[in-house]
């Protein structure tokens, strides 16, 4: 993977980590079209770099998560995150497994965007309009409907969205709680990618930080989560416009128009 293909790749992660199109989707689907070698550093940079994005989170909401007075946040971030970190844990090897064939991600990208038609219908009269009004049980069952991300396409900021507006949150504060929920789940999952987990490279097992520290990958990592970070802070911006305005409906026929192309393309021309 050369600079120029980082670059496309960190737009992609940018722009789509917290819209409900899955962003794994996309940067897969853009490395197989681009012709990037889908070798351990690339697999890792895809999920690493997801740490530029949620810091832009930080950044837009920097008062929230320096509000060291309102403890109860931290608690419920906590809490909502649990369910990810154990069962991350317990089906890492199969959803890397998943990872390298684009199809069923395609079919995922198309049912997840038929659901998004409808799911406005489904949960209605909303009486949560802050975070501050959500309870440690809807915390917890909001992290475990982000849990369904873990089927790559499915999206995650999605599952949690909807998880949230089932527990009766409005759109918008479904949204802004699924961007505080992304930041120690993304977080958490950047540093086993890094410390914890044991890339196969070369045939040799390495750490993460051991990959970085091979030919240009550290420069690559930094520009990565830098392009990441910047293109985020928009993009956050113009989906809680957009989601508030018209919900998840523009969402869906996306997921539904782009799934179909890439099936097409993955199962007649690849």
């Amino acid at each position: 993977m050369d600079l120029i293909q980082a670059i496309i790749i960190a737009i992609i992660e940018g722009l789509t980590e917290f819209l409900p199109v899955s962003s794994t989707a996309h940067m897969i689907f853009t490395s197989s079209i681009f012709g990037i070698q889908e070798d351990e550093f690339v697999k890792m940079f895809q999920v690493s770099i997801q740490f530029g994005a949620i810091l832009a989170v930080v950044f837009l909401y920097w008062k929230k998560f320096f509000d060291f007075k309102n403890l109860s946040f931290y608690y419920k971030l906590a809490i909502a995150v649990i369910p990810a970190l154990v069962l991350g844990k317990l089906f890492d090897d199969r959803i890397e497994a998943v990872l390298g064939d684009p199809v069923p991600i395609a079919i995922v990208l198309i049912i997840g965007g038929i659901v998004l038609l409808f799911i406005d219908k489904v949960f209605k009269n909303p009486v949560i309009n802050d975070e501050k009004e959500v309870s440690y049980k809807s915390a917890l069952v909001i992290g475990f409907w982000q849990c369904l991300a873990m089927m790559p396409g499915t999206s995650r900021s999605a599952a949690s969205i909807i998880g949230g507006m089932q527990q009766k949150l409005t759109r918008k504060a479904a949204a802004e709680f699924s961007f505080f929920l992304a930041v120690p789940t993304m977080l958490a999952v950047t540093v086993y990618s890094l410390v914890l987990k044991d890339w196969n490279h070369a045939g040799a097992s390495q750490k993460g930080y051991e990959l970085l520290m091979q030919d240009n990958n550290l420069m690559l990592f930094l520009m990565g989560n830098l392009i990441a970070f910047v293109v985020a802070v928009l993009a956050i911006k113009f989906f809680i416009g957009v989601l508030t305005k018209y919900g998840f409906k523009p969402w869906g026929w996306y997921r539904i128009i782009v799934g179909i192309i890439l099936l097409i393309y993955f199962t007649q021309f690849k």
